[in-house]
C-alpha cells in the first residue's frame, strides 16, 4: 500500500510538473483517498482499492498532457517524453 502511495505521488510530480494548482489538487486527492480507506480490513476490498489506485497511476502516466493558454484562442500542449511515440510512416504502395 505504501509503495503504491509513493508511486502515485511520484507520478503526480512528473505529470503536473510546474503546475502548482494541479500538483496541490492531486496531492490532496491522493492523500484523501488513502486516508478515507486506512481503516479498511477486508482483504477483498483492499485488493480492489489497490487495483483502482494502480489503474489511476497508469492513466495519469499514459494519458494526461499539460496544456498552457498562450492567447485567448490558443493552447500549447506540453507532452512528456514518455507519451511521445514513433509514428509508422505512411506507405502509398500496398505490399
Amino acid at each position: 500500500v505504501l509503495k503504491l502511495f509513493k508511486l502515485l505521488h511520484r507520478t503526480r510530480q512528473e505529470v503536473f510538473k510546474n503546475d502548482t494548482k494541479a500538483l496541490e489538487a492531486a496531492r490532496q486527492k491522493i492523500n484523501e483517498e488513502f486516508r478515507n480507506h486506512r481503516d479498511e480490513t477486508s482483504e477483498e476490498k483492499i485488493n480492489e482499492l489497490l487495483k483502482i489506485a494502480s489503474d489511476v497511476e497508469v492513466i495519469l502516466r499514459t494519458s494526461v498532457i499539460q496544456a498552457v493558454h498562450t492567447d485567448s484562442d490558443k493552447i500549447v500542449l506540453i507532452p512528456r517524453k514518455d507519451l511521445l511515440q514513433d509514428n509508422t510512416p505512411y506507405l502509398d504502395k500496398s505490399t
